[in-house]
């Protein structure tokens, strides 16, 4: 690939990628090489490199080898000086289109502070499944990014991986740009808005980095929990957060907890940041989870439309995958292309065949403590019988199958399970696994019980 081809795969990307992205991410760099099918590119830091590398990296090398189809991988070098730096923006610099050209004359001088992050087109209301466990957040999503008048600020949305926290801030984002494109809505993670302070710091721009931050209309920061423990970088996002709530200007936050259970983070944040309204994204349950993957059904029909699914499929899937959403969709992503692959019907047997590793990383676990009321209901015993010291076949039995069960079904060491039923010793314990272990060959009753018994556990 030559200078001149660089220069016309940079205008395909400002024209997949947006020209926020390309201004910000792809037209810093310079193209060094092609060698032994890896390019080489100058990036102005590391953490541009990286950036590009994780978020834009596949796009990249999709136009590449539509020019030249031997380039296997991408690789990032920092330049060294600013005469490199000044020459990756010179050389092979695509005709901006009149609207981006505008823009660039009538930024400020420290427009190469203004972070940009991408926003992922899939990402919208209209995609986003609405349930039980975030319907609230959803609602909370929607009355902001209606505009108008600010009615709570912040909005903070907080919640574990995969529950669509960042589908929400994105959403937002594409609504309040659809809306109203001349409103200035800025959007990025934690960790970027540290990196640009740092930079402002480090190059002397203080004023342009608060002139920035301070001038937006809505300001959304996604996880951030990663600026606790980073007392500057607290500081200027007080100052920041302060500045915009005068203005009245609306801003959305999201982190992977409550602001109360941010570890390291200053009180005067934590009390800011639960000003406004905080909402929690619970687990999904079975019904949204099914709906989710009912949704993405469609979606990969368009990729793979002779990929025929059998009955039970989606449901088995929704009842096994409930850790996270992103787990969930990349399972049945990863269903569709192998069964499109091998030219196989969608079934339970492919399924199990193809997603081993997830359904057992998905297992339900189980306590000890939950066998053993589960076991004394069956049994229509006590609890307190089943730990307790009597002896009579009636309790010793159930006590022996909810070892059996506790040994077979949790990773609990044979000296902790011992402990949980009355304090017994570890050899009671093997005992009574090895004579149920005995007993299910012989016992046919005994064996059904166990069966149910354990299916009940682990549904």
């Amino acid at each position: 690939m030559t200078q001149e081809q660089w220069g016309a795969l940079r205008q395909s990307l400002c024209d997949t990628l947006g020209e926020n992205n390309y201004k910000a991410w792809i037209e810093p760099l310079h193209f060094d090489g092609l060698k032994d099918g890896v390019a080489t590119f100058g990036a102005p830091t590391h953490f541009v490199g990286n950036y590009v590398s994780q978020n834009f990296g596949d796009a990249m090398l999709h136009h590449i080898n539509a020019l030249n189809g031997n380039v296997r991988r991408l690789n990032f070098r920092v330049m060294q000086d600013a005469g490199e730096m000044r020459g990756a923006n010179e050389s092979g610099r695509p005709a901006a289109p009149a609207k981006a050209a505008a823009a660039a004359q009538s930024a400020p001088a420290s427009s190469d502070l203004l972070p940009s992050g991408a926003l992922d087109q899939r990402f919208t209301f209209d995609s986003f499944v609405v349930g039980k466990p975030n319907a609230l957040a959803h609602a909370a999503a929607r009355r902001v990014a209606d505009g108008g008048e600010v009615t709570f600020n912040p909005l903070f949305l907080h919640g574990g991986v995969g529950l669509g926290k960042t589908h929400l801030m994105h959403a937002i984002a594409w609504e309040l740009r659809t809306r109203n494109p001349h409103l200035n809505v800025l959007y990025l993670s934690a960790e970027q808005f540290m990196y640009r302070f740092v930079q402002a710091l480090r190059d002397r721009r203080m004023m342009d980095f608060k002139s920035i931050f301070r001038s937006v209309d809505v300001l959304m920061v996604d996880d951030v929990q990663f600026i606790s423990g980073k007392d500057s970088t607290q500081e200027e996002f007080f100052h920041t957060f302060n500045a915009l709530v005068d203005q009245n200007k609306q801003i959305v936050i999201s982190a992977d907890r409550a602001p109360d259970a941010i570890k390291d983070l200053e009180n005067r944040i934590r009390s800011r940041l639960q000003s406004g309204l905080v909402v929690d994204l619970h687990p999904t349950d079975y019904e949204l989870r099914l709906g989710i993957l009912q949704t993405k059904v469609e979606q990969q029909r368009q990729h793979y439309p002779d990929v025929e699914i059998a009955d039970g499929v989606l449901e088995f899937l929704a009842h096994r995958i409930s850790s996270n959403v992103r787990v969930l969709e990349g399972a049945l992503t990863r269903l569709f292309a192998f069964a499109s692959l091998i030219g196989r019907k969608m079934d339970m047997d492919l399924t199990h065949e193809c997603l081993t590793d997830v359904l057992r990383a998905n297992e339900r676990k189980v306590s000890v403590e939950e066998i053993q009321r589960k076991v004394a209901e069956h049994y229509n015993i006590r609890l307190s019988d089943m730990i307790g010291p009597r002896r009579t076949r009636t309790f010793a039995r159930p006590r022996q199958v909810a070892m059996f069960l506790s040994k077979k079904l949790t990773q609990r060491s044979l000296p902790e399970i011992g402990r949980r039923f009355g304090g017994r010793d570890h050899t009671t314990v093997m005992h009574g696994v090895k004579r149920i272990e005995e007993l299910v060959r012989e016992d046919g009753q005994l064996a059904e019980d166990i069966e149910l018994l354990r299916r009940a556990l682990e549904a």
